[in-house]
């Protein structure tokens, strides 16, 4: 069976490129495991871990410095289109983001984002409106100390 790969696709700025250095760990019908590292140098991380919870429209991020030590959770708001054929997944970031800070502040960003993607013409009312109701479903199970439930599939 061929490889699957991994594309994500960004809408602001638009592009879309093949994560063919992320490493899955861990694939099936509603969950995908990565380990990568950064594609840019970054002074405060280097690598990270990851999971794309397919069903929900989430990828939930440990962000690793390069002891290994978790700088940050982030979470992106993600869409998915699945080729079968090309045994590819096309994931789309809906550019809503949540930050978990280690201290437990939760910061919402990229709201902006989402507002001139729908007025240019990037993305349509249907991906808002999702991308909006996801955000909202992930922010109800940070606020209720339910984020570890899923952070626990990030290997570390």
């Amino acid at each position: 069976m061929q490889k699957l790969k991994l594309y994500r696709r960004r809408f602001i700025p638009n592009e879309t490129i093949e994560l063919k250095n992320d490493r899955i760990i861990c694939v099936n019908d509603s969950i995908i495991v990565t380990k990568w590292k950064t594609i840019n140098p970054r002074t405060d991380f280097s690598h990270g871990v990851s999971c794309y919870f397919l069903p929900l429209g989430w990828k939930i991020s440990r962000f690793l410095d390069d002891s290994g030590q978790c700088v940050y959770t982030y979470c992106d708001i993600i869409d998915s289109v699945i080729n079968k054929d090309e045994n590819s997944i096309l994931i789309s970031d809906l550019l809503v983001d949540i930050i978990v800070y280690n201290n437990g502040l939760v910061k919402v960003v990229d709201m902006d984002e989402v507002a001139e993607a729908l007025e240019t013409g990037l993305i349509d009312v249907r991906l808002a409106a999702a991308a909006l109701r996801r955000t909202g479903c992930l922010l109800d199970v940070i606020y209720a100390g339910r984020l570890p439930e899923y952070t626990g599939y990030l290997p570390v």
